[in-house]
């Protein structure tokens, strides 16, 4: 069973989708984020995979309020992202309903207070954001990017506690042409039992069930449902 995470990526307050991270190229889907939740909740859907793109981009929290109205008005369990900069960033993001939260920014420019956050939380409600282009991370709402190699990055941060990765390939990322199965299926090689989420160029059913094959854990579709290309309805026959 592959675990179904529907995305919702929030700018000004909306629901929004770029394309390879690039956010000159903005397609507003929902004013309300709300709405779309409760669609997603409404489908049997449980889980919510929740992107602050303003704060990735500020360096902080921003809307929080957003996250807050979500947590209190569905019952999805939601990993929050963007942002996550400070203590007082994750106490926000705790606070306001988010079950998990995601860091990848923080674990390369301030690994120590990542790790601090490891051992105070344990590993259950923090996940690693490895975002890659060329196998090398990217930071900071994906306009920095590193020499960081995404393979030892993990393995790294594996080593240091951490069981869940959320991957993004950018340049497979809003583009609808298939799921980099061959990047997962590296990581998963190399580390059997890490709990690896796939993000990015999800367009089919199908894409979800080449990474089913490949023991994936989990997998985060955005674009592909408010193109039309994946019916709420077919992800929820998935969930059954």
């Amino acid at each position: 069973m592959i675990e179904i995470i529907p995305a919702i990526d929030i700018m000004d307050g909306k629901c929004v989708r770029l394309s390879q991270g690039d956010y000159n190229q903005k397609k507003v889907y929902n004013e309300d984020p709300l709405e779309v939740a409760k669609q997603f909740e409404g489908h049997g859907l449980h889980r919510l995979h929740l992107v602050d793109l303003d704060g990735a981009k500020a360096s902080k929290v921003v809307n929080y309020r957003t996250l807050e109205r979500i947590a209190s008005r569905t019952s999805l369990i939601i990993d929050f992202g963007g942002g996550l900069k400070s203590d007082y960033d994750l106490q926000i993001a705790f606070d306001s309903g988010a079950k998990m939260v995601t860091g990848g920014s923080v674990a390369v420019k301030n690994p120590e207070m990542f790790q601090r956050w490891i051992d105070k939380f344990g590993e259950k409600p923090l996940i690693l954001g490895a975002d890659c282009r060329n196998d090398r991370i990217a930071i900071c709402g994906w306009t920095e990017n590193t020499e960081e190699d995404i393979f030892s990055f993990i393995n790294n941060w594996r080593k240091k506690g951490i069981s869940k990765v959320i991957c993004t390939d950018i340049d497979k990322d809003g583009m609808l042409e298939g799921a980099n199965v061959e990047l997962y299926r590296k990581i998963k090689e190399q580390d059997p039992e890490i709990h690896l989420i796939a993000s990015g160029g999800i367009s089919s059913l199908e894409d979800i069930e080449k990474l089913k094959e490949a023991h994936i854990s989990g997998v985060i579709i955005g674009k592909a449902i408010y193109e039309g290309r994946i019916e709420l309805k077919e992800l929820s026959r998935m969930t059954e």
